[in-house]
Order: structure tokens, then C-alpha cells, then sequence
């Protein structure tokens, strides 16, 4: 490929779309700073307008993944994260998912950020639990031993965005970006459970995670939040050993009872550390029902549950017996 993005730009411009090997080159040159703050927006809004393809996804996750710092994890390892963009200011629920998973014994590699589109990233709620998000990258194999779980801090590991940032913002839009995320953990795991901002956008990264070696995944959508909740019926794409499928799932599945979205609202970063506090002291509510509920989506994916009410059920005896808050604890000694 030439060494600059104008060949890519005229060929998206007729309506084209990049195989998996071009794709990968084309964000190569984005990451490695050799093109353009103009050249990198123009692809951006192309791919954008015409709709990213799934060889497209695949290419430039592989390229983000050439350049992250990888961190060795268990090969039973899970991630549990959203897309974000879903701009509806809910308390942090994946954050609790895996100190749920962890107290439940399946270790938990967290690929986060801080607030982009929310009130409280993950870095933020964890911070304000007293966690160290800048430890050494190198004492993370240790964290997660010690801990059960461990927080990937996604600047830290994916540096070679930085060259796309200000296009981004100057954007001010969705582009590919927004999907890349929790599609190249750094730990690669091979089990997600993966909340979109929109459900068409489901199957393909669901296609994209089995492309590149995923072999257990949910990718789920509730009533406008990257996670799943408990106002009501819920997008699910599964894949399993390669086989995707769609599902509706709903809280009764579960034996859990439904909430409106409004009350799982939260806000600034110390508020929804208390909350999480709260819920892993035992409170109960909306905000427990739906950590129960991707949890237990959680642990059918990481092969613990045979279903969503046995994962409901493991998900809330952590909680009650107090694992999931010594998970807390035992994170916040790890990155002392």
C-alpha cells in the first residue's frame, strides 16, 4: 500500500469498501502517524457513511492489536465492557459485573476507559473506590493472580490512538472507532461480554470477534444502554464455537423483576462509587437486579452457568456472601 491514505480515499469515495489486509494497512498508516489529520477524517466519515463492513473491523482491530501492550492473562479469562455512546448516565454496571465474576471465581480482565460519553467511566468510579489505575503494567499478571480481577486502562495500552484523537473530536461523531474498544483487549481473551450502543451493530462485531479467534461472546443491547437490563426485553447475539446466533432475553429469565431504565440513573464518579458500594454490601434494588442480570450473562458466557437463573443465582450468592466486596478489597491492596 502507498504511504499515505489517498489511494484508500479515492477508492471509499467511489463506494468501495477494504478487504481484512487493506483495512489493516490503512489503519496501520493511522496508528504509526503517517497520515494526515485530513486524510485519517476523510476515511473516517466515508467508512462512517457508507457503513463499516465487517473485513473493515477485522483489519483495524488487527491493527490496534500490532500495536497495543498486550498483558498476559488465564486462558479462562473474561472481559465485560460496553461500547459506551449510549449517552444515558446509568450507575457503572460492568464495573460491578466483575467484581461479581470475581468473587465468583472466574477471572476478570477489564478493558475500560475514563468518562467519554458517560458521567463515570470505569477509571473514574474505580479511582473514587480507591483503586490504582496507573499501576505498572507489568505487575498486571500479579494484580489479576492476587485479585481475581484487574482493570486494563485502555490509554495506556492502546497509545497509537492518540494519532486519530483529534480528528475524532473534531469530528464529533461515531466513527469505527467507537466499535474498535472492546473488540482488542489487551489481554485477548477469548470469552466477552460485550454491551452495543446499537443493536445493528450486534451481529457484526459479534462476526468480527470470531474472525479474530473470540470463541465464547454476548453482544447485548437493553432498551437504549450497552448493557443488558431489566426495563424489559433485550438484543442478544451470541456466539459460541463459532455459531452466531440472536435471542431475546428478559429479566424474568432470570427470576428477576422489571425497572425502568430511570432508576438505575446515576451521576458524578464519587456517586456511583457509593452506590457500587452499596450494592456489594448487600443493597438491595433496580441497580442489583441488573448486575444480577449481566452477571449471570456473564457466567453463561464463561461456561460457570447453565443458564441465565443458575448464573442469577451464583451471581447473587456473591454478592450476599461477600465475595464480590472482598474482590474490592483485594483489588485495591494488589495496585497499592
Amino acid at each position: 500500500m502507498d504511504s499515505n491514505l489517498k489511494p484508500v480515499i479515492a477508492r471509499l469515495a467511489r463506494g468501495e469498501t477494504l478487504n481484512e489486509a487493506e483495512a489493516e494497512d490503512a489503519f496501520g498508516l493511522i496508528m504509526s502517524g503517517e497520515a494526515t489529520p485530513a486524510q485519517i477524517a476523510g476515511l473516517l466519515m466515508m467508512m462512517r457513511l457508507r457503513g463499516e463492513t465487517v473485513a473493515e473491523l477485522v483489519g483495524a482491530v488487527r491493527a490496534m492489536r500490532a500495536r497495543m501492550v498486550a498483558v498476559e492473562v488465564p486462558a479462562n479469562a473474561i472481559d465485560v465492557c460496553g461500547t459506551g455512546g449510549d449517552s444515558a448516565g446509568t450507575l457503572n454496571v460492568s464495573t460491578a459485573v466483575a467484581f461479581v465474576l470475581a468473587g465468583a471465581g472466574v477471572p476478570v480482565a477489564k478493558h475500560g476507559n475514563r468518562a467519554l460519553s458517560s458521567r463515570s467511566g470505569a477509571a473514574d468510579v474505580l479511582t473514587a473506590l480507591g483503586v490504582n489505575v496507573d499501576v505498572a503494567l507489568d505487575r498486571l499478571p500479579a494484580v489479576l493472580a492476587q485479585a481475581g480481577c484487574a482493570f486494563l486502562f485502555a490509554p495506556r495500552h492502546h497509545s497509537a490512538l492518540r494519532h486519530a484523537a483529534g480528528p475524532r473530536v473534531e469530528l464529533g461523531t461515531r466513527t469505527i472507532f467507537n466499535l474498535l474498544g472492546p473488540l482488542a483487549n489487551p489481554g485477548q481473551v477469548t470469552r466477552q461480554l460485550t454491551g452495543v450502543f446499537d443493536p445493528a451493530w450486534a451481529r457484526p462485531m459479534a462476526e468480527t470477534l470470531s474472525a479474530l479467534g473470540t470463541t465464547h461472546a454476548w453482544l447485548v443491547h437493553g432498551h437504549g444502554l450497552d448493557e443488558l437490563t431489566t426495563a424489559g426485553e433485550n438484543r442478544v447475539v451470541t456466539l459460541a464455537d463459532g455459531a452466531i446466533a440472536e435471542r431475546i432475553v428478559t429479566p424474568e429469565e432470570a427470576g428477576l423483576p422489571r425497572s425502568p431504565v430511570a432508576a438505575i440513573r446515576g451521576g458524578e464518579a464519587p456517586e456511583n462509587a457509593a452506590a457500587l458500594i452499596a450494592l456489594l454490601q448487600g443493597a438491595p434494588g433496580a441497580y442489583r437486579d441488573t448486575v444480577v442480570l449481566n452477571s449471570a450473562a456473564a457466567l453463561v458466557v464463561a461456561g460457570r452457568a447453565d443458564g441465565l437463573m443458575d448464573g442469577a443465582a451464583q451471581a447473587a450468592a456473591a454478592l450476599d456472601g461477600g465475595a464480590a466486596l472482598a474482590s474490592l478489597a483485594r483489588l485495591r491492596q494488589a495496585t497499592a
